[in-house]
């Protein structure tokens, strides 16, 4: 399994206006109210972690000790942490099982997003979401080439939806997990889950509006 994009930079993310005005506002010119925006945030998140490799273990796991520190050090917790071999099926099956549980509200894989034979997660992953987030690969990809150039093209990173739970795919090296994890998951996962939840909720028929016939 060969995971190339390996970026440990910490990129400047202050954006300032080009012309000293604020730009909080859509595309029709409406201002936005920010806490309005954000009041369907998770502030405690409930973490599945899995790690995806044929040669390490849950003690020798750099990339997946990233992704921990990542999300304990933002205050947020991690119900569960898994290590399962470059299998396809098996992949597949621990992600569905993940994004079914009542305690699990976000989940993270690491490993298995190269281009050799072995390297399976995207593919067993994407026909579980609901819903991709293209924006992630794009955003993770930029950020890397700053460390590691051209050899981004061989990464397939990749996040989307799954059971009203955001699902996250990072290479397989410590530096990647922590770049995906620190840079991106960690500040957009709170908004991501409280949006897929309330979407589901509002998804769900509510009996006490029912008509009732006599």
């Amino acid at each position: 399994m060969t995971d190339d994009a390996d970026a440990d930079h910490e990129p400047d993310h202050s954006h300032g206006s080009h012309d000293g005005h604020s730009h909080d506002h859509d595309d029709h010119g409406h201002s936005h109210d920010h806490d309005d925006h954000h009041s369907h945030d998770i502030e405690a998140l409930s973490v599945g972690v899995v790690t995806v490799s044929s040669s390490r273990s849950v003690k020798d796991d750099p990339a997946g000790d990233a992704i921990v520190a990542a999300f304990e050090g933002a205050g947020h917790d991690v119900a569960v942490r898994e290590l399962v071999n470059d299998d396809l099926d098996g992949i597949q099956s621990t992600v569905d099982r993940l994004v079914a549980r009542e305690d699990v509200n976000t989940v993270v894989t690491t490993g298995g997003t190269g281009v050799t034979p072995d390297d399976v997660t995207i593919d067993a992953v994407r026909p579980v979401l609901r819903t991709e987030l293209p924006g992630f690969g794009e955003l993770f990809r930029r950020l890397s080439y700053e460390e590691v150039g051209t050899r981004v093209v061989g990464t397939r990173a990749l996040a989307g939806i799954a059971r009203g739970v955001p699902v996250f795919c990072v290479p397989g090296s410590e530096n990647a997990a922590r770049l995906g994890a620190e840079e991106i998951i960690v500040p957009e996962a709170p908004h991501l889950a409280g949006l897929a939840r309330r979407d589901d909720a509002e998804e769900e028929p509510d009996d006490g509006d029912a008509d009732e016939t006599a």
